[in-house]
């Protein structure tokens, strides 16, 4: 699998460590209400989707970066690839 990294183009998938679901971006506030509730949705509940899901991946062999994939499970179609920075940035977070 390639995976067409933003800063250094196609790169193969093996150069990479995969980490799970890009929602583990959205970490909970540990001061909130509910946080308790919020903590253990957060790191014991996770979809199981079938077509398009947003992962993280590593670039463990390469430039040292975190990044976003959005990926066809079925087909493994990589449509998307962002920093997860910027992603973060885009939520608010990471400044």
């Amino acid at each position: 699998m390639i995976i067409n990294h933003p800063l250094l183009g196609p790169r193969d998938a093996q150069e990479f460590t995969y980490l799970g679901d890009a929602n583990l971006i959205d970490r909970p506030d540990w001061q909130a209400d509910g946080a308790g509730q919020a903590f253990y949705e957060y790191l014991y509940l996770r979809d199981n989707p079938a077509g398009l899901h947003r992962e993280l991946w590593y670039h463990e062999q390469g430039d040292r970066s975190w990044l976003v994939v959005t990926r066809n499970i079925s087909t493994h179609e990589i449509t998307k690839v962002e920093l997860a920075r910027d992603v973060a940035r885009a939520k608010g977070r990471g400044k």
